[in-house]
């Protein structure tokens, strides 16, 4: 299967949409921003996504959240990332934007591929589906559990002629290691089937 990485997603992931729109919320207001790790959904007795601060020179993003969401066949977790602002994600004074751009995830220094796909306000990374749904693979959210730090290298500007590819853009995520994950992980909890995943690098 081949997912179009700058396709526009139908339907915002709805844990995810709830936890955007309540960081973005307090932010409006002035409220604290959020600190390291990862924080969770409050106020239910099974959480069904984290959220966690972005920080990035060259992007207008403020806000990752890993939300439990159903495929067709299985409930996964989902990684989105959230601009404060609406647009095309693109590193700031960006020229022509790639209709292919790539992503890769570095987490305490190990590489991980990714599929990157696109939305009004959002993008979500994944690196795995259940049908058309993307999502996490087990091995990326135990990954994202016990690190402490998450990079992510964004090649999204359309490079001149001859040129080879190159990353133009980053964000990194403090991960703080805990057991928020964990406890979005049990939400997804079901039986699972095969899933195709992300191969090969960038």
């Amino acid at each position: 299967m081949r997912l179009n990485r700058r396709a526009i997603l139908e339907a915002l992931p709805l844990a995810a949409a709830v936890a955007a729109s309540l960081a973005l919320s307090a932010n409006a207001q002035g409220m604290p921003p959020l600190g390291p790790g990862w924080h969770l959904e409050r106020g239910v007795d099974q959480p069904s996504y984290a959220m966690a601060a972005v920080a990035s020179p060259d992007l207008d993003i403020d806000l990752a959240v890993v939300s439990c969401e159903q495929g067709p066949d299985r409930r996964g977790l989902q990684l989105s990332l959230f601009q404060s602002r609406p647009g095309p994600l693109a590193p700031y004074g960006a020229g022509d934007l790639k209709d292919d751009p790539a992503i890769d995830l570095v987490i305490d220094g190990v590489h991980y591929p990714a599929w990157l796909l696109f939305a009004d306000d959002h993008v979500v990374v994944a690196d795995s589906a259940d049908g058309a749904i993307p999502l996490l693979s087990d091995a990326l959210v135990a990954a994202l559990e016990d690190g402490h730090r998450l990079e992510l290298r964004f090649d999204l500007v359309r490079e001149p002629p001859g040129q080879p590819a190159a990353f133009d853009a980053s964000a990194a995520v403090d991960l703080h290691a805990g057991t928020a994950l964990a406890a979005v992980r049990r939400c997804a909890e079901s039986a699972d089937r095969p899933v195709e995943t992300a191969e090969g690098g960038h």
